[in-house]
């Protein structure tokens, strides 16, 4: 059996304010393996996205440990952290985060970039990518000429290119009209069954939950259910 793809160990995330100590995350324990399509639900402030940025090394755990693909989260530098991020993590925000000043095309093609990717394989991997979340024929478009849709297909696009060992969604309907989450989630899922590409979502939206074949129920920082669907 291959290795995990995250390992949480009683993970805890408490924040400072004022002199007030606010738990984020209480004493999470999880395991997500490969090829997993699986969303963390639960009310505004139950601690999905705390979760979800702590998997993704872009914020540290209080107490606890975190592994992905079998590296200690704790134990890196900076610069591991940053490639760990970079070759291994992909990142869909619900705001698509994408750099206005680029095409589909180069946004895309970012990850592959700084990799270090040969031009001739990093535009292989992106026209292909962008073919498979239905934007061919959009390549040269910036931001502002394409819908919050097409902007998200983008950001899909972008996370999956370098093949992450993980996909990490935050709340990626959020900002689409429900024919478009719709859309957007059959893409997802697609890549997920087909690709292999392993999702884990944060989420409130009932769409997310209903296509979710795992659904972790989070309330005031805990897991209070793990639920995996036949």
């Amino acid at each position: 059996m291959s290795e995990p793809v995250v390992v949480m160990e009683h993970v805890s995330k408490h924040y400072r304010q004022g002199s007030t100590d606010v738990p984020a995350l209480r004493d999470v324990s999880l395991t997500i393996e490969r090829g997993e399509f699986t969303a963390l639900c639960g009310p505004s402030g139950s601690g999905k996205t705390t979760a979800l940025n702590l998997i993704g090394a872009l914020d540290k755990p209080t107490s606890g440990s975190i592994k992905v693909e079998g590296h200690d989260l704790g134990s890196l530098g900076r610069g591991a952290l940053s490639e760990l991020r970079r070759d291994r993590i992909g990142f869909v925000f619900q705001a698509y985060n994408l750099v206005p000043v680029l095409t589909a095309y180069e946004n895309a093609e970012i990850v592959l970039a700084l990799q270090g990717a040969a031009p001739g394989a990093r535009r292989s991997t992106v026209m292909k990518v962008l073919g498979d979340v239905g934007l061919g024929g959009m390549e040269a478009r910036r931001p502002d000429a394409m819908s919050g849709g097409q902007q998200q297909r983008v950001a899909i696009a972008r996370a999956v290119a370098a093949h992450p060992a993980i996909i990490l969604a935050d709340e990626p309907t959020a900002n689409v009209d429900s024919e478009t989450a719709e859309k957007l989630l059959e893409l997802m899922e697609k890549l997920n069954r087909q690709e292999g590409a392993t999702f884990l979502f944060s989420t409130h939206d009932p769409r997310v939950m209903a296509r979710a074949r795992r659904l972790l129920k989070m309330v005031d920082g805990q897991i209070v259910e793990d639920q995996r669907k036949s």
